[in-house]
């Protein structure tokens, strides 16, 4: 019981801040206009670096969803510092992970985050701009990023916030947000008491140690908050627990092969040096710079596991999270069902309308089923596309050139099987 107790409790010091953060989420997706993000991302410079970072600072994109949306700000212009900028902000905090920091690990680690996330994403993209001599061209494929469909009234940019924020973000990220809470709570329960205290005396250590397992694995910067905060009641200090923050949301194998075939490989070696370093040099400061009672105070309220420590209002706000938990991902795995069989009752009224059935890798986000989506359904022959995220499948509907199929699928960092 000890094992359901800790999720319980993590999942109540976390639901409010969550659910504020999909409603922020939300909000920005709704009310900024289409293609602001890509029109201040065009010019070449610092200045185009440093809004880059600061755009994407509060994005709620992951790494997966954020690889499409820098290969695409760049093939439409955007410099490649810019873009490598972009790269390394966005996936590293966002409005849900900053305001599910502040509930499990204190306002200290909830304020180094974004910052963190700036200053990295500021030094990566002006050694790009540095390295990178090519002129910035474009490229005819046009994709977007994350525009939302711009509505007409305001109740309607309300629903379309809210379907965002609590069905689309949630489809986005809950299977790692799940995940991330489990091993935490796994390791609370099970991992001994003081068992990273081994590394107290040596924090560097620690910190490459953390790297080594950070960057080839996979989680959300949302995730990675139960799991940090679980290493750090074992013994782990601030300064480590950082660097899986850091590290672990914003680089992993598949993203710095995407950058490293969109981007060159240069800006993949930059890219992934720049999190490194940056995630040591900071978790660092955090040991020897900062004081210690800063990382602390969350970290021992949240410590009881052995009994439930949850009043009406996290009650309540843990239950409304739970159950959009449960609808996003019954959406997200259902959804294509129907949409088959919508493409399986269009063909039986069209029999001379071809199908072709590739198998598209690299997609683990709705965001990414969306661009691929998109960016097929305007090549020349096509009729409509469905994609099943869960297996890759994409069915294409029509007599496309499947040369321009193939270089599309690439250009926006994924792959054919």
């Amino acid at each position: 019981m000890e094992f359901v107790y800790s999720l319980i409790n993590m999942i109540a010091e976390m639901a409010p801040y969550l659910l504020l953060g999909f409603l922020i989420a939300g909000i920005l997706y709704a009310f900024v206009p289409a293609g602001f993000y890509r029109n201040h991302l065009s010019r070449p410079g610092a200045w185009s670096v440093i809004k880059a970072a600061l755009i994407g600072v509060p994005l709620p994109l992951c790494s997966c969803g954020v690889l499409p949306t820098a290969v695409s700000l760049r093939r439409n212009g955007a410099s490649r510092g810019a873009s490598t900028s972009f790269l390394i902000a966005t996936p590293q905090t966002g409005i849900d992970s900053i305001a599910a920091t502040y509930s499990l690990l204190g306002p200290a680690f909830a304020v180094i985050r974004p910052v963190a996330a700036l200053v990295t994403a500021f030094v990566g993209g002006m050694l790009v701009n540095k390295e990178d001599k090519a002129c910035n061209d474009g490229c005819e494929m046009e994709v977007d990023t994350i525009d939302a469909p711009q509505s007409d009234t305001f109740g309607r940019k309300i629903v379309d916030a809210l379907r965002y924020g609590y069905v689309d973000m949630i489809q986005n990220i809950g299977k790692w947000l799940i995940i991330g809470l489990v091993i935490a709570a796994a390791i609370t329960v099970f991992v001994p008491d003081g068992f990273f205290t081994f590394f107290a005396d040596y924090p560097f250590l620690s910190m490459i140690a953390v790297v080594i397992v950070a960057v080839p694995m996979y989680v959300c910067s949302t995730g990675s908050i139960p799991i940090a905060m679980s290493l750090m009641l074992k013994g782990l200090s601030p300064g480590a627990a950082f660097v899986l923050l850091m590290a672990g949301p914003a680089a992993n194998f598949a993203s710095i092969i995407i950058v490293s075939k969109s981007l060159g490989k240069k800006t993949a070696a930059i890219y992934l040096g720049t999190i490194v370093v940056g995630a040591i040099a900071i978790g660092l400061c955090i040991d020897y710079l900062m004081p210690r009672d800063w990382f602390t105070m969350p970290m021992v309220a949240s410590h009881a596991h052995c009994h439930l420590n949850i009043d009406w209002f996290t009650g309540v706000c843990s239950a409304l999270l739970v159950i959009l938990l449960i609808n996003a991902l019954i959406k997200r795995y259902t959804s294509n069902k129907s949409e088959r069989h919508h493409h399986s009752e269009h063909n039986s009224d069209n029999m001379d309308t071809k199908q072709t059935t590739i198998i598209v890798k690299g997609m683990t986000c709705g965001h990414c089923k969306a661009m691929v989506e998109k960016n097929l359904s305007k090549l020349a022959g096509v009729e409509s596309v469905t994609v099943d995220l869960a297996s890759g499948e994409t069915k294409i509907h029509g007599n496309p050139n499947m040369n321009e199929v193939k270089a599309t699928i690439d250009e926006l960092g994924f792959s054919v099987a």
